[in-house]
């Protein structure tokens, strides 16, 4: 394999990007991709690994669900949409349509959100999903109706408590 520092800093990013979608908190995925690096170094540069994005991927998805498990529950502030690069349009309604999505997202269990964030921000067929979380496409396809049952539940919520406050619907 390449230089893994210069792999890192190529592909940091990314794993980057990937531990916000699955934490929703800038410090927490930093922290995150650390830790999973830290881990995988020595093995990276040993070369024991095959495919390096796989591997890290699956890491940090299983590092996350780890988290999750061990955390006590304890309900945080609504997470932050992924900056925007600067000198963006005007996309107010875009942010807020954005800001509803991750507030429906965070309501969901740990398991389901992994799969979601999976199938629908990381765009991974479902087959992919199941390997990177160890479980069966089933599996996969269950949680992803289940989690999505779930968002439209909560954004019906979210429209309803809208309207009444004179919102826009």
């Amino acid at each position: 394999m390449q230089d893994v520092a210069e792999y890192v800093r190529g592909r940091y990013p990314q794993l980057l990007r990937r531990a916000y979608l699955l934490t929703g908190d800038r410090g927490a995925a930093e922290d995150l991709v650390q830790d999973v690096l830290g881990r995988s170094w020595q093995r990276l540069e040993r070369g024991g690994v095959h495919d390096v994005d796989a591997y890290l991927n699956r890491a940090l998805v299983n590092a996350a669900v780890s988290r999750w498990r061990h955390r006590s529950r304890i309900r945080e502030l609504p997470w932050r949409a992924p900056p925007e690069p600067a000198s963006a349009p005007d996309r107010a309604d875009e942010l807020a349509e954005r800001d509803r999505m991750w507030r429906a997202l965070q309501s969901a269990p740990p398991r389901q959100r992994a799969v979601l964030v999976l199938r629908y921000y990381e765009d991974l067929p479902e087959r992919e999903v199941a390997a990177l979380l160890g479980v069966s496409v089933g599996t996969v396809r269950s949680q992803n109706a289940k989690g999505l049952a779930r968002l439209r539940a909560v954004i019906a919520v979210q429209d309803d408590g809208a309207e009444k406050v004179g919102g826009r619907p």
